[in-house]
């Protein structure tokens, strides 16, 4: 399985890039975030002509959304709310094998870092807890799991371009880390991009728009996420982050990620 989780910022807008990527990566599966796109015009049928007629999509106008589209048949696909909000933040899908995926969109907090005084920021907080209690309470040995999405949260020093600068910035403080954690561990979780980069090294898959050059500055951060339980971690065959559609025309500031597995 080929598998690609990407936040494309816009479905519709960005509708030739999916094309792009399905025919230059040859993905079995693809996983997209921040859709921005109601279900009712979320162009299926463009999508499953480009090779791609399983889908699950859940969406809204004008704000998040994933979706996960497959060449391969799903047993069950489903999706489900959290914290209280119906705002199309995760979907899911078993295949063949037993193997379970699951898209995420976490949110991303806002700008200020105080859960006090900026309600994004606890609501981050809070789905962070709820994922880590729900996985909890999931857990299996034997499962067959793939969670991918943005998890907005960079939890390496060598996930954000500079550690120290941005310990007080969303997305890299010690209380967002520590909630990526305890999701990771409470259901041991595998990194799948670690596996092929070890921490010591610089990874990114999100680079700001406001870089004039974002290649030169690389101010980025590594916020999009695969992780695999246990049983498909020795699956696991390769990994890449393509960093060269951040150069594509009307480009998303996040990059897709590509894992290979051996199932």
């Amino acid at each position: 399985m080929r598998l690609v989780t990407w936040n494309i910022n816009s479905v519709r807008l960005r509708l030739p890039l999916v094309e792009r990527l399905a025919r230059e990566l040859d993905p079995d599966v693809i996983c997209l975030q921040e859709t921005k796109c109601p279900d009712e015009a979320f162009p299926a049928d463009a999508i499953a002509a480009f090779g791609y007629p399983h889908q699950r999509i859940r969406g809204m106008k004008n704000y998040h959304g994933v979706a996960i589209l497959s060449r391969l048949p799903f047993r069950k696909a489903g999706t489900r709310d959290w914290c209280g909000k119906e705002d199309a933040r995760h979907a899911w899908a078993s295949f063949a094998g037993g193997v379970e995926l699951h898209n995420f969109y976490v949110p991303s907090g806002g700008d200020v870092p105080d859960p006090d005084a900026n309600d994004k920021f606890a609501h981050k907080l809070a789905f962070l807890e709820e994922m880590a209690a729900w996985w909890g309470e999931r857990a299996s040995p034997r499962a067959k799991r793939i969670l991918v999405g943005d998890l907005n949260v960079a939890p390496f020093e060598n996930d954000v371009w500079s550690h120290k600068q941005l310990l007080d910035v969303v997305s890299h403080t010690p209380v967002e880390v520590d909630g990526l954690a305890r999701v990771q561990a409470a259901h041991d979780w595998v990194d799948a991009m670690r596996r092929f980069v070890p921490p010591e090294e610089r990874l990114y898959t999100w680079w700001s728009y406001r870089a004039r050059d974002w290649r030169a500055s690389n101010r980025g951060r590594r916020l999009d996420h695969v992780w695999v339980t246990p049983p498909l971690a020795k699956r696991l065959k390769g990994m890449h982050v393509l960093d060269d559609a951040r150069d594509w025309p009307k480009a998303s500031d996040h990059v897709p990620v590509v894992v290979d597995l051996d199932l």
